[in-house]
């Protein structure tokens, strides 16, 4: 029962009620208790889109890159993955926020800093997400002239995504992580029954090794694959997101990061290296090629049949659908914590009283998606089908803008965990952690310059193109924005700046001066 002070006509309710906490009568934290081990897991890993992941991302990095040595470079990077996991898991333990990223940055270099990375992490996460509803889009458009001998243009099912996606939005995120848990299980099913069949029915080169090889990572391409492989990854780094939402955060979130890094590494080794076993390891790169995200349903259609490749491809969509919902759910979270700090309106930083989700962080989220798949949808003129309308631009070029912002923020948090346990005397015990979190940070660092140095070759853009400055761009100007906005903060509204990063400590803070300031009255 919640209980009130009444003082010169206002009601300030002071203490919380079933776990939610209340200020002047707003609901200002998310709900506790909702999420568990296995529920948090799931909804991470679905942001990751791995049957995507297996039939666009790897063929990929095979045909155009030319690296055979995928299946190694999932486990390198896995490796630096769990170096930043170290520092990261135990920062989870000490700084519960939904805004993730951009609290640790603040806690460790500063309120400036967290407002630069606020603002990155909402514009990263954004994009990526509205680039899988181009794809998506156009694999519905597919699935449509397939099987039902339709036209359909790729925007309306896009539209018709963001729709459904912002209605999950708006509800109990256990509901959201059943739904993703699904989608997700029988997704991941499907890939291990092909792995399973490729090894059991090997192509002409039998059960070769070959893609573990150290000298198969050779190839003027190795950068650019960094830049790809690491983003079939993204996805563990959300697990503090949702620590206000979960059972004993201070376990299930550094748990729940170390297990999503270690089944993604291991998945996407044995998956790539299925099809190196299935097409040849002298052919892999030819093949795909050749056939792109065909490839592996042509390989599946000759061993398990075409109902299950028909399958499979209805899963595709469905898998895509899965991490659509995981970015929403993280980027109503991120304008959910910044509204809740004053980064943000403070109607961002209230949760709907119903199912206790960041509504307005929901909406923000489905509206700039319209926008932006609107806008694409205006300006493509290509016939139904078309490999070259400008959706496929739309999945490539926000898909690596924001791969590259996540990127750069977890090395940014990287650091960031080493200045926070410094400042607080960390002794001997954590320099082990420490040491990881510097290693991780200066490798993430060098994946970050491979990705902006090679980024004609991500978005296909071709030397000289305006885009190899201009998106990237999008991320430095939203880091440079974002540090402005700090410091004007820090100037103007110094009250403001010095919550950055606090979260619901903020909350504890404000609603703590009010009852002091009422007692002064």
């Amino acid at each position: 029962m919640p209980t009130g002070r009444t003082d010169t006509g206002a009601t300030r309710t002071t203490a919380a009620a079933g776990g939610i906490s209340t200020y002047k009568g707003e609901v200002r934290a998310l709900r506790a208790d909702r999420l568990g081990t296995p529920g948090l897991l799931l909804s991470v890993l679905a942001a990751s889109a791995p049957l995507m992941v297996v039939a666009g991302v790897m063929p990929t990095v095979f045909g155009v890159m030319g690296i055979v040595g995928q299946p190694l470079l999932y486990v390198i990077l896995g490796i630096v993955l769990m170096l930043f996991g170290v520092g990261y898991a135990e920062m989870s333990r000490h700084v519960h926020n939904a805004g993730a990223f951009y609290a640790y940055i603040a806690r460790g270099l500063g309120p400036t800093a967290g407002a630069g990375a606020s603002l990155v992490a909402l514009v990263a996460y954004s994009a990526m997400q509205v680039g899988v509803y181009g794809i998506l889009g156009f694999e519905v458009s597919g699935l449509f002239a397939t099987y039902l001998d339709t036209d359909l243009r790729w925007w309306i099912p896009a539209l018709v995504s963001v729709a459904v996606v912002g209605v999950l939005g708006w509800l109990k995120i256990d509901l959201n992580a059943k739904v993703l848990g699904v989608l997700l299980t029988v997704e991941c099913a499907l890939v291990v029954i092909f792995d399973i069949a490729a090894v059991g029915e090997p192509g002409p080169e039998g059960l070769s090794l070959h893609a573990f090889d150290p000298a198969s990572l050779t190839g003027a391409g190795l950068g650019t694959a960094l830049c790809f492989c690491i983003a079939a990854f993204v996805g563990f780094e959300q697990a503090p997101v949702y620590a206000e939402e979960t059972s004993r955060p201070q376990v299930v979130v550094s748990r729940v990061m170390f297990l999503a890094v270690g089944y993604a590494a291991l998945f996407l080794a044995v998956s790539s290296w299925a099809l190196t076993v299935a097409a040849g390891p002298s052919s892999i790169a030819d093949t795909s090629l050749e056939q792109g995200p065909g490839m592996l349903f042509g390989l599946t259609e000759e061993r398990l049949g075409a109902t299950f490749t028909d399958v499979l491809h209805v899963l595709f969509v469905t898998g895509m659908f899965a991490a659509l919902l995981s970015f929403h759910n993280v980027v109503a979270r991120y304008a959910f914590a910044m509204g809740r700090e004053g980064l943000l309106p403070a109607g961002f930083g209230r949760t709907s009283k119903a199912s206790g989700a960041p509504a307005t962080g929901s909406v923000l989220q489905s509206a700039v998606s319209v926008v932006i798949v609107l806008a694409f949808a205006v300006t493509d003129d290509n016939p139904v089908g078309d490999p070259t309308a400008s959706v496929l631009h739309l999945f490539t070029w926000m898909g690596n803008v924001g791969a590259l912002g996540v990127i750069v923020l977890m090395a940014a948090a990287s650091f960031a965990v080493i200045a926070f346990f410094v400042r607080r005397g960390a002794g001997r015990a954590q320099a082990p952690r420490l040491v990881a979190s510097g290693l991780a940070g200066l490798a993430l660092l060098a994946i970050a310059v491979f990705t902006v140095r090679d980024f004609d070759v991500l978005v296909g853009s071709g030397p000289g193109s305006t885009l190899n400055w201009l998106l990237p761009g999008v991320i430095v100007l939203a880091l440079a924005g974002g540090l402005a906005y700090g410091a004007v903060l820090r100037r103007t509204r110094p009250e403001v700046h010095a919550r950055i990063g606090l979260g619901n400590e903020a909350f504890q803070l404000e609603k703590a001066a009010g009852g002091a300031s009422a007692r002064t009255r």
